[in-house]
């Protein structure tokens, strides 16, 4: 009877009106959809309401269609039921925003259907409903999501406009030469209050967790506790020392008379009482419960984005800073690019016993003798570094500049490396000559540097946002190639990543990233969640083949991030199941964070990105910060997202705390997130599952973002080990009598294999005449060979169709 009376009132409700005196009385916020799924309700339903001021908000649902069973099970718990209020109609009737109550609303939320086969006919239905709702309410804001930077300048007027395919490429670039840049970005826009993992035995995964609850803030300077004091000081002092007292960090102003942000402005710009503070930290200043005159008793017990050196048993093998830079990155050259020694090389005067070094202090005011270069164009420096002169070829030289062809109308020019003159097409392909080159495959080429390959089922206008960060100063159709063909070392092929032979001779033995973008053609299924069935096991496959290779996978939906490098076997991915499982019951925005492929950056879903068009509702200038970061927008004078390896010779600065000040001191750079790898050196013995023989250990590295040192362990199995040098010379006692005729290589002898594998199993059967131990022996044996073939086998088919392509195989293996 409740059922048929609920149904009955949602039916009411959905050919009924929003109240006119409720909607006079009281806040409401309109969502306009396509269709409603019970992920992107939750998501909505949970950023919006994160917020303490949005309480007493309510929420209209208006869509052309009927509620599905989840979400009308959703929508009967009470904590919705008496806030949100779902509407079947449609925004381009004026009689459906007036049931709304679209001109009392305090904003409107417009979504593009991101799984429709047509995603230019989904941006085409969100620019009618976007020009429909500011023709009936010009006084609403309008925040709207776009999925194709093309039709991005049809929403121009709207209040605050994401675009998917903006973000996501430039996200993915980003990926290949700051680490986990889509980790960060994802942490950063969701609203957490860190207590994600603190009941988690490991420490990295509370520190993980705790410092997942960062976020952007700003307030105005002469109004702040934590910046007030810097007043007529430099802003890169204000940063050090705010961060030094209060455990915050200043990463941009925005002056008063002016509307940019500006992020990372350096020594030069001198702080203000009216400047718009942006800073980093667990809660706003308004927020917290700061007692000024304990500040250094505080400061002692750490907060975010502070860490400690625990001596050489946790040394990291290798650390990456995430820095807001003054100047930009230039190309990636590992020959002739200076090293991170200049700015963390150790002090002179080193003093003696057990003093720490000391580290120069950060100045009030800008030295102008030390000072990095102001203007980019004019640092010629750097362009003499980016010149390949190899034996018999010709100096190709670039130039710095914008680009001189756009391929859609709102593309912001970004600084570049360019090349002289345009490249012809032909070129372009690099698996086919032409008259000007005769290359057909990537060794060829002769690349100083490690490749970075994109596969994406079309080469469309967001594509180009992929291109412009890796070859900006910082860091097909035939229009495309037109906008492309002034940059230099950028090539394209038709391939599929389904297909070795198109891996191969694209050069994905040479690469260093590979990164899948997400098929639109595939990206609506029959059977929810199954959209990203094929690029997961594509994805796996190319795992198996090249398991040294990075590969940065886009999927549709975040929850499938779970198949990712899946091990069926691996006791640490199921106790990190059980996590996600147990921090999505206690309600957290965040439970997928712990999940290894988020952590390490190795995946990445952009509907983690829609928490950004719903936090500006509240932050109206986190779209921009993040687009400033992004390097899809610059800004005269702002800073870039760009990253530093940190080493253990750098280890002598002991803390993070250190660091900040002397990356302050030296480049005026602003650090605010480290990605750590560490290798663990675990026996064999206790690792559960592992057949890598006694005795042997095997470094294990492991990921993870955050705004802290973090650490994290993960278990080894049967498909980790590929040491088998104890496995060999166990076999080396038996079959010893083979080794004249055949070389220790057993996959190159099938026959002798198989003739092995039998014995082995002959062995199995008569375990009885054995003792225990060395039955246990004889089938710890038998499985390693297994395991051991099947590397081999993989390893037999890739060599093979190299063999086949002409292609030398020296690359690979190794």
């Amino acid at each position: 009877f409740e059922e048929l009376v609920y149904l009955w009132m949602e039916r009411q409700k959905s050919g009924g009106n929003y109240s006119r005196h409720r909607a006079q009385t009281e806040k409401h916020v309109v969502l306009c959809v396509s269709s409603l799924k019970i992920d992107l309700l939750m998501d909505f339903l949970n950023e919006f309401y994160a917020h303490p001021r949005l309480q007493d908000y309510y929420v209209v649902i208006l869509c052309p269609t009927e509620m599905d069973i989840q979400v009308r099970r959703v929508l009967q718990i009470p904590l919705w039921s008496q806030r949100v209020i779902y509407l079947q109609g449609s925004a381009l009737k004026d009689q459906d925003l007036m049931r709304a109550k679209m001109d009392n609303g305090e904003a409107c939320f417009i979504l593009s259907s991101r799984n429709e086969v047509d995603r230019t006919a989904a941006d085409h239905q969100t620019i009618l409903r976007a020009w429909a709702v500011k023709d009936f309410a010009p006084n609403c804001p309008l925040y709207v999501q776009i999925l194709k930077p093309e039709n991005k300048f049809h929403v121009k007027f709207a209040d605050h406009v994401v675009c998917e395919e903006e973000c996501k490429y430039a996200m993915l670039a980003l990926n290949c030469v700051c680490p986990a840049t889509s980790t960060l970005i994802t942490l950063l826009v969701h609203t957490s209050r860190g207590q994600e993992g603190q009941e988690s035995p490991e420490q990295w995964q509370r520190m993980y967790g705790r410092c997942s609850g960062n976020e952007v803030y700003h307030i105005r300077m002469g109004d702040s506790k934590f910046f007030m004091e810097y007043e007529g000081k430099s802003f890169t002092y204000a940063a050090f020392h705010a961060h030094k007292k209060y455990g915050v960090c200043l990463i941009g102003i925005r002056r008063e008379e002016n509307k940019s942000i500006l992020l990372n402005p350096g020594p030069r710009h001198i702080m203000a009482a009216s400047d718009t503070c942006f800073y980093i930290n667990i809660t706003k200043e308004e927020n917290s419960a700061f007692i000024f005159k304990q500040a250094e008793k505080q400061k002692k017990k750490g907060f975010a984005g502070r860490g400690t050196y625990d001596g050489p048993s946790r040394l990291p093998v290798h650390s990456i800073i995430a820095s807001m830079g003054t100047v930009a990155m230039d190309l990636q050259n590992t020959e002739c690019r200076p090293t991170n020694s200049s700015k963390l090389a150790l002090p002179a005067e080193n003093g003696s016993g057990n003093r720490r070094p000391s580290i120069a202090p950060v100045l009030e005011l800008a030295d102008t003798s030390s000072l990095l270069p102001c203007d980019l164009l004019s640092d010629q420096s750097e362009d003499e570094m980016t010149q390949s002169d190899e034996e018999g070829s010709a100096v190709v030289e670039y130039v710095k500049g914008y680009p001189p062809n756009s391929p859609y109308i709102g593309s912001s020019p970004t600084l570049c490396h360019l090349l002289p003159e345009k490249a012809p097409f032909c070129c372009l392909r690099l698996d086919k000559g032409c008259k000007h080159n005769s290359f057909e495959d990537a060794k060829a080429y002769g690349f100083k540097n490690k490749l970075i390959i994109v596969s994406a089922e079309t080469a469309g206008n967001g594509l180009y946002n992929f291109i412009v960060p890796l070859r900006a100063y910082y860091r097909p159709e035939h229009h495309f190639l037109e906008a492309i063909c002034c940059f230099p070392m950028v090539y394209y092929m038709e391939g599929t990543i389904d297909n070795l032979d198109s891996l191969l001779q694209c050069g994905i033995i040479y690469a260093d990233n590979l990164v899948v973008v997400d098929k639109e053609s595939t990206m609506s299924a029959e059977e929810d969640y199954m959209a990203d069935a094929k690029t997961i096991v594509n994805v796996q496959t190319m795992f198996r083949l090249f398991p040294s290779l990075s590969i940065i996978t886009e999927l549709t939906h975040p929850s499938n991030m779970r198949f990712m490098q899946f091990r069926a076997k691996d006791s640490y991915s199921l106790a990190l199941s059980k996590l996600e499982k147990k921090e999505r019951e206690n309600g957290s925005n965040l439970a997928f964070m712990f999940r290894l492929p988020f952590a390490a950056g190795r995946v990445f879903s952009i509907s983690m990105l829609d928490t950004l068009l719903y936090q500006s509702f509240v932050k109206d200038y986190m779209i921009t910060i993040t687009r400033l970061l992004l390097g899809l927008d610059t800004t005269p004078g702002s800073g870039y997202l760009c990253a530093m390896k940190i080493t253990e010779d750098d280890l002598w600065i002991r803390t993070y705390g250190r660091l900040f000040q002397k990356l302050c001191s030296s480049s005026a750079e602003i650090p605010i997130g480290i990605y750590r790898t560490e290798s663990h050196m675990f026996a064999t013995s206790e690792a559960r599952g592992s057949t890598c023989g006694k005795g042997s250990s095997v470094p294990i590295p492991t990921h993870t973002w955050g705004c802290s040192w973090l650490r994290s362990q993960i278990s080894i199995n049967v498909e980790d080990c590929e040491d088998t040098k104890d496995v060999k010379e166990h076999w080396g006692i038996k079959t010893g009598h083979h080794r004249n005729s055949c070389s220790s290589d057993q996959s190159e002898h099938p026959l002798l294999r198989r003739k092995s594998m039998q014995w082995a199993r002959r062995l199995s059967r008569k375990g009885n005449k054995h003792s225990g131990k060395t039955a246990e022996w004889i089938s710890q044996q038998r499985l390693s060979l297994y395991r051991r073939s099947e590397r081999q086998e993989l390893s037999e088919l890739v060599k093979n169709r190299m063999k086949h392509l002409g292609l030398p195989t020296t690359g690979y293996g190794k």
